[in-house]
């Protein structure tokens, strides 16, 4: 569970935004009686409902998952925040934005799902490129992974931006992590106030 006080709490529908736009994650399950993590890519249903991802078979993460409940967890922009940014005093502190989703799993092997699945992430990515690949590839290849469906039981999001500080000291924060290049800086400054 992730704590968030209100002034940082976002809603769902901006969660889901922000997965789509940092769909990076870590899947967090249970295998034989420890904590397991991937990192992975994920997909999200025109829905909404669903999220979704593979694993190498040989990654004895996905044996466990079926109908386990599994955290998943998004990591946006973050930085360092130094006290003497702010007019007063203060202590340091660290801005981010994250996301964590929770939900039950549903191992996928069927070859059609997960080329479509294959397909449509490396669509995504290779959307931005002149010559974008196009998936040419051996089919059996897909006998090496296994599709893990998460259908979306809970979302909490969290984003960190001095919104508990004056409006002065947010613009001072935004300007010195402007100056230092932070990708922070721009979501700081996207946020309303």
């Amino acid at each position: 569970m992730m704590y968030i006080p209100n002034t940082f709490k976002i809603s769902d529908q901006e969660a889901l935004n922000f997965i789509q736009a940092n769909a990076f994650g870590q899947l967090i399950s249970r295998h034989n009686g420890r904590t397991v993590s991937s990192h992975l890519p994920f997909l999200i249903d025109k829905n909404k409902k669903l999220l979704s991802c593979h694993l190498a078979k040989i990654n004895p993460q996905w044996q466990d998952l079926e109908q386990q409940e599994v955290l998943i967890s998004f990591l946006g922009p973050h930085d360092y925040i130094s006290p003497s940014w702010y007019q007063a005093g203060g202590v340091p502190t660290w801005n981010y934005q994250a996301v964590h989703v929770y939900g039950q799993v549903k191992i996928i092997q069927n070859t059609e799902q997960l080329q479509q699945m294959v397909n449509q992430l490396s669509h995504i990515y290779e959307s931005g490129f002149k010559q974008p690949w196009q998936p040419d590839y051996n089919p059996a290849m897909l006998k090496a992974i296994v599709g893990v469906e998460i259908a979306i039981t809970e979302i909490q999001g969290k984003y960190k931006l001095s919104q508990n500080k004056s409006l002065q000291d947010q613009q001072n924060i935004a300007k010195q992590l402007k100056l230092k290049n932070s990708a922070l800086a721009k979501s700081m400054t996207s946020q309303p106030g």
